[in-house]
């Protein structure tokens, strides 16, 4: 009978050193003089030291103002830090943390140097966002204790930490920095060392993608940056965030995640490197993607391509009676989106059960509006007033608008066309809600393209902001500036683009979720860590799995497929996984069943 040998008791981390004190390494200097460690900064020279102490004073200076800190708290902190120019000051350093630049050789050089001063005890981590952790290991006769611990900035309020293991990482290594980074308060994720680990892997794709988009003059910088905002919650536009990240910065991570990877999708868009050789990096020059009041600043000031208060949309063409067409939960929110405005509104179902249900949807959304305090109980009949409701297609015969919001079937669509073509008067605009579908075969279904549009509402339509007004290459341009018009009657924040699948949102969102899929199908982090990356790495509202199980698997790789078909790009053909959760019917939360199991829950 054999006996197992005793586990190995955890390590005792008591002294931590941190070699660059920069904004990252200051940053993470704090993190741990809060959680009442000694820290040993290391700069190359007096200079560096300075800065550094600067940035510690500086940082738990308005910790104290914002009334996080108390002064007393703020000198203990600051006396668990010492600064020194020397990296053989680190002897008894337990956990060593370098954030210098992200130079290869000058990271080996400093590992390399640490391998004769530290105890053999001692965790060598790199805090690198894109390079090999298992190359910096290399500099090491003991590449076992070398690991990466990837801060997100600021430290000191972003909670993630990527903790990168190599393959040749010592499994005690890892478990003692998981439990250490949770000492912290930190919340730690596990990926294997790949450039871009996993947020930067999923951020910068989207990132490079919506440059792209910019670069073809497929849509104005600020309307892609609404759109995502709007559309998507997020936190920032892309173009704004790569600003704020800036381009030099951006560039070379998608140069290095190309190199390795050899995706197409990573390789930089090439206004990127121009702009960077230009001087244009983002808020730090004062110049990026927008123009700033100045360097280092965040507040954006008109430049050439700024929209003038000239170009505010008109409405071209009188709008005054709008007809929805469908009864589901999109035509319904619609019907209410327009009542509230002032509209009034005809909306067409296929059996009177039908829409009777749309009027009584709408009565229990006013309803709540009422009890939350966002509607006053005497708008409720004046807006239930504006409602009419119909079985025949005929009645539509005087409205201005006719919106289609029915089935994601293009024949069914195109059928539909051909009668509001025959019934609509004269100078009525024909719209269409498709998310995926190409508006331009719904027009040519008709005997007046021109007057045919795309308005792509989002879900749940009242509450959502963002409206994508898509132009086919027939549209007249006054049915546009009309439709524009009309969203802004209507709060909702409008943004132009062309005809083609996916438009903006989705064009820029599935490829992003299809991604994280394959990261996931490769085994190389779990759908919790992904998900933790994104949400607290880049404030995104839910993570890719947690999204696409409320979308539905099935609906996304529809929209999916229709990327691929369109663009031909091989990056974005669906990922194999979710292919297969869709064919055994694991469609998400509607089925209780997709990335995770719902019906334990």
């Amino acid at each position: 009978m054999t006996s197992s040998a005793p586990e190995a008791a955890p390590r005792t981390f008591n002294t931590i050193g941190v070699v660059g004190l920069g904004t990252m390494g200051a940053g993470i200097g704090e993190v741990f003089a809060r959680n009442g460690y000694r820290v040993i900064g290391v700069e190359l020279n007096d200079e560096g030291v300075e800065r550094g102490r600067q940035h510690f004073e500086n940082s738990t200076g308005r910790a104290v103002k914002r009334g996080k800190l108390t002064e007393a708290e703020q000198a203990d902190l600051l006396g668990r830090i010492t600064y020194t120019t020397s990296l053989k000051d680190l002897t008894d350093a337990d956990f060593v943390v370098e954030a210098v630049v992200e130079s290869l050789e000058t990271k080996k050089k400093i590992f390399a140097e640490l391998e004769s001063i530290v105890s053999p005890d001692a965790i060598l981590a790199t805090n690198t966002s894109s390079l090999s952790v298992t190359e910096i290991s290399t500099a090491n006769a003991h590449p076992g204790r070398v690991i990466g611990v990837h801060f997100f900035n600021p430290a000191p309020v972003l909670n993630l930490v990527e903790i990168v293991r190599t393959v040749v990482t010592e499994p005690d290594v890892l478990a003692d920095v998981q439990a250490l980074v949770e000492k912290i308060g930190k919340n730690p994720v596990v990926c294997g060392d790949k450039a871009g680990f996993i947020a930067n892997t999923l951020l910068f794709g989207y990132l490079n993608h919506a440059v792209a988009m910019f670069e073809a003059r497929y849509a104005t910088r600020e309307d892609i940056d609404a759109a995502m905002r709007y559309g998507c919650g997020y936190p920032m536009g892309p173009l704004a965030l790569l600003d704020l990240i800036g381009l030099d910065t951006a560039y070379e991570i998608l140069e290095t995640m190309y190199r390795q990877g050899r995706d197409r999708l990573h390789a930089p868009a090439p206004i990127l490197k121009q702009m960077v050789t230009a001087g244009m990096l983002g808020r730090k020059t004062g110049r990026g993607f927008y123009t700033y009041e100045d360097v280092d600043s965040s507040v954006v000031v008109p430049d050439a391509l700024t929209p003038s208060a000239d170009e505010q949309a008109q409405l071209r063409r009188d709008i005054k009676l709008v007809g929805v067409v469908g009864t589901g939960t999109m035509a319904t929110g619609i019907v209410e989106v327009f009542a509230r405005s002032g509209y009034d509104v005809l909306y067409v179902g296929r059996s009177q059960a039908k829409v009777d249900g749309v009027r009584a949807a709408i009565e229990k959304s006013l309803d709540k509006a009422i009890q939350r305090g966002k509607l006053e109980e005497s708008a409720r009949a004046e807006i239930l007033d504006r409602l009419t409701g119909t079985t025949s297609l005929d009645d539509l015969k005087d409205v201005d608008i006719a919106i289609e919001a029915i089935a994601e079937d293009l024949q069914v669509k195109t059928t539909l066309f051909e009668n509001l073509d025959e019934i609509c008067k004269d100078g009525a605009i024909l719209a269409t809600t498709t998310s995926s579908l190409p508006i331009i075969a719904c027009a040519q279904a008709t005997g007046r393209p021109q007057d045919v549009i795309g308005m792509h509402f989002f879900n749940p339509a009242p509450v959502m902001k963002l409206v994508e007004v898509v132009s086919t290459v027939s549209t007249d341009e006054d049915v546009a500036e009309t439709t524009r018009a009309l969203c802004a009657k209507v709060d909702k924040v409008a943004v132009s683009c062309a005809d083609r699948a996916g438009f903006i949102v989705n064009a820029l969102l599935f490829p992003y979720l299809n991604d994280a899929v394959k990261m996931l199908q490769a085994h190389y982090a779990t759908a919790d860590d992904i998900d933790t990356a994104m949400k607290q790495g880049c404030a995104l509202p839910m993570g890719p799995f947690e999204l696409l199980d409320v979308v539905g698997n099935d609906v996304s790789l529809a929209i999916q497929r229709e990327l691929y078909l369109e663009f031909r790009e091989p990056g974005f053909a669906p990922a194999p996984l979710l292919e297969h959760l869709v064919t055994a019917g694991y469609l998400g939360r509607k089925t209780q069943r997709g990335f995770r199991d719902y019906s334990k829950r």
